[in-house]
């Protein structure tokens, strides 16, 4: 028997679960960090700070998420691109990719300000809250999540679905939806608060799909490869 072989099958047969559990951990986190975010700050970036003078464990814990949920998401993409193998397009592939990793800057860097925020207000509370830089900062955390985050998180979604439907990790439906989800975030999301959150609950729906598929289609008590099954 080939065993070098039978670990190639065995690894690629894992890879649907990777990508499942990657992006269910990451969805999970991702919804955390938006519902304790949107409970603690307003949405409106001309507010003036009162979230601050009340009690930031909510925020603090949301930004501790961010970065658990970013290395869920990487896990997430690398798993999808490797399902894709000698078939990725290098078209799909580059703008899949650097959507991906816009994505993660935004998030990563948005996080960063408003643990700034925070830090800077403890440090000198009546300073921070009536200086220009406090709303300098607010503003830029504001546009990072709100503008540029919700526009990769599109372009990614439109990238994702023709992979899904070549792949067939997903049903057709699913990935049509994603088509159209990414229209509505690079069109119309800033008319709505919460539309941030239709992102994680996709990236769910698509992880659920891809374990159900994996735990159908993985053979049960079969040779790890072809040479074993004809050996037999």
């Amino acid at each position: 028997m080939d065993t070098g072989k039978a670990r190639v099958t065995g690894a690629y047969l894992k890879t649907p679960k990777a990508a499942a559990f990657a992006g269910i951990v990451f969805s999970v986190l991702l919804f955390a960090v938006f519902v304790l975010m949107r409970r603690s700050v307003p949405s409106d970036p001309l507010e003036r700070g009162a979230w601050l003078i009340d009690d930031t464990t909510y925020v603090a814990l949301a930004m501790n998420l961010v970065p658990f949920a970013g290395i869920a998401f990487l896990w997430f993409v690398g798993v999808l691109r490797d399902r894709l193998g000698a078939r990725e397009d290098q078209f799909f592939a580059t703008v899949f990719l650097g959507s991906a990793f816009l994505l993660l800057a935004m998030l990563f860097a948005a996080a960063a300000v408003v643990g700034a925020i925070i830090i800077a207000f403890h440090a000198s509370p009546e300073e921070v809250v009536h200086s220009p830089t406090f709303h300098f900062a607010r503003g830029l955390a504001y546009g990072m999540v709100n503008i540029y985050l919700v526009k990769a998180a599109g372009v990614f979604m439109v990238t994702t679905s023709p992979i899904a439907i070549y792949t067939r990790l997903t049903p057709r439906w699913l990935a049509i939806a994603g088509y159209a989800i990414a229209a509505f975030f690079l069109i119309g999301s800033s008319y709505f608060g919460w539309s941030l959150l239709v992102f994680p609950f996709w990236v769910l729906l698509v992880s659920f799909s891809i374990l159900r598929d994996g735990n159908a289609t993985e053979p049960q008590g079969q040779p790890s490869t072809i040479e074993d099954s004809r050996g037999h």
